[in-house]
């Protein structure tokens, strides 16, 4: 049975922070003629992103003849995609973007980032497309379109727009999801006519989401080579002209060696705090650390912790398409789960805390691309588990309101003692095995039971225990 996978990702956070002593990235490869080797498997975030501008950028230093940017990806967020496309458009090396091996996928970013490189290849068994951006929020009509009136324009008329806005965008889309598919649309028709591509289907991989596979991909011109893996592309590419910003170069691959850049201990940093359940969890590690440390100054260890975390989860976060909306739910949950352990709201602040952290949770990540949101078991275990804390508080303290008091000035009213000596309004006796001098306001007698009804300082006020008086008289009868 596979461990779960948050625990798997604090697995690779530590050992990344081990990891940390090692060099940046390098080739792996002997000197010579060679071709560059990235690989994008996943969503791209910004972990992926990172590494592919740095490793575009390492292959330009060392004077590489190619670099193979070979994907796998479903998708990704706009923000790292666009970093990519930028590095790429300015590098000074060609881009080659590789989809496969066969039976990978080069969905909605990684069509962009093909669009982008200065030659589009794809192994037998894959496919591209299915770029269109997924709106934020929930489907609606436009909150700006006016209901029509009955009669109120030509049918014809009307027709011809119904049939302009279904080529343009679903009935259902926003405002906002038609600017950011128009843009969209524009931003790949632009990369297409710069490589030379097919900028109509391109066009409707944003519009329809429409996708191809690799032969239909090069009987249409989106791509240029079908390669059945990285060795066989680099043969294709050797003779072929490609222009590297603005000059026109020959590519010259016959007896180039294949030099792979590994992901290094800073990507796999970046792709595990990135992660937003990790960051989540992160963040609340963060802000109990501190206030454990606040409760309980001189423990040190919590707030070095918590402080640690915090900050990995705020960097995190900063790089994420984050809600506030939800990011501010969940700080107040962990508030009010926290302040149900110092007030006597008998559950209602960790009810309500646990509630706004489950909301919080299921919005924190803005729904703009696949593999970045916060998985539902994921909310639903932090809510068990945020309940299983308020309510384990809730008990603990009403146990503790209901157990006797076992020390203190409560404690000792109530107790049961024997008087020392014979005495008239002040003497001795002894209550729980101490010795304590006593008032009583009736004359008391050695070895008389009394119980104490209050305390002045450090005397005690007693009164006789029911029946204790007639015992002792009588004792002192028979002894007469």
């Amino acid at each position: 049975m596979r461990p779960p996978a948050n625990i798997v990702g604090f697995v690779r956070l530590f050992v990344c922070a081990l990891l940390a002593v090692l060099p940046p990235l390098a080739l792996h490869s002997a000197p010579g003629k060679q071709a560059v080797l990235l690989t994008i498997d996943g969503p791209i975030g910004p972990a992926m992103a990172d590494y592919a501008v740095r490793g575009i950028r390492k292959a330009g230093e060392q004077g590489a003849e190619v670099v193979v940017l070979r994907m796998d990806t479903p998708g990704g967020l706009d923000t790292s995609m666009r970093q990519i496309i930028r590095e790429i458009l300015a590098a000074p090396v060609p881009v080659v973007a590789f989809v496969g091996p066969s039976g990978a996928r080069a969905a909605s970013a990684g069509t962009y980032i093909l669009y982008a490189s200065h030659v589009a290849a794809m192994a037998p068994g894959t496919n591209l497309g299915a770029a269109t951006p997924v709106a934020i929020g929930m489907p609606g009509s436009d909150p700006g379109e006016k209901p029509k009136e009955k009669g109120g324009k030509d049918e014809s008329k009307a027709k011809d727009e119904k049939a302009a806005n279904e080529k343009d965008a679903p009935s259902t889309q926003t405002t906002l999801s038609r600017k950011q598919i128009h843009d969209a649309a524009a931003y790949i028709r632009s990369l297409a006519q710069l490589r030379g591509r097919n900028a109509e289907w391109a066009e409707r991989a944003v519009r329809e989401a429409v996708s191809l596979s690799a032969q239909e991909a090069k009987r249409i011109d989106v791509i240029e080579i079908v390669a059945n893996d990285v060795e066989d592309l680099v043969k294709q590419l050797n003779g072929r002209k490609v222009t590297v910003q603005g000059v026109e170069r020959t590519l010259n691959t016959e007896g180039a060696t294949v030099a792979a850049i590994a992901p290094d201990w800073r990507t796999e940093l970046l792709a595990v705090i990135t992660n937003p359940s990790i960051a989540l969890i992160l963040m609340m590690i963060g802000i109990y650390g501190l206030i454990f440390e606040f409760s309980n100054p001189g423990f040190v260890l919590p707030g070095v912790v918590g402080g640690i975390c915090l900050l990995l989860a705020l960097f995190a976060l900063q790089l994420l398409p984050i809600n506030y909306a939800g990011l501010g739910l969940i700080l107040l949950g962990l508030a009010f789960i926290v302040g149900e352990a110092f007030l006597p709201s008998f559950g209602a602040l960790g009810i309500g805390g646990t509630i706004a952290l489950i909301i919080g949770a299921v919005m924190l990540i803005e729904p703009e691309a696949q593999g970045y949101g916060v998985s539902i078991p994921f909310v639903v275990a932090l809510g068990v588990t945020s309940g299983i804390i308020v309510f384990s508080i809730v008990a603990l303290a009403v146990k503790a309101r209901q157990r006797h008091v076992v020390s203190g000035r409560e404690h000792i009213i109530g107790a049961s003692g024997v008087v020392l000596d014979d005495m008239q309004g002040e003497g001795w006796a002894r209550v729980q095995g101490e010795s304590w001098r006593v008032v009583s306001g009736t004359p008391l007698a050695r070895g008389q039971s009394v119980r104490v009804t209050g305390i002045d300082g450090l005397t005690l006020r007693v009164e006789p225990e029911a029946g204790s008086a007639r015992v002792d008289a009588a004792q002192r009868g028979d002894a007469t």
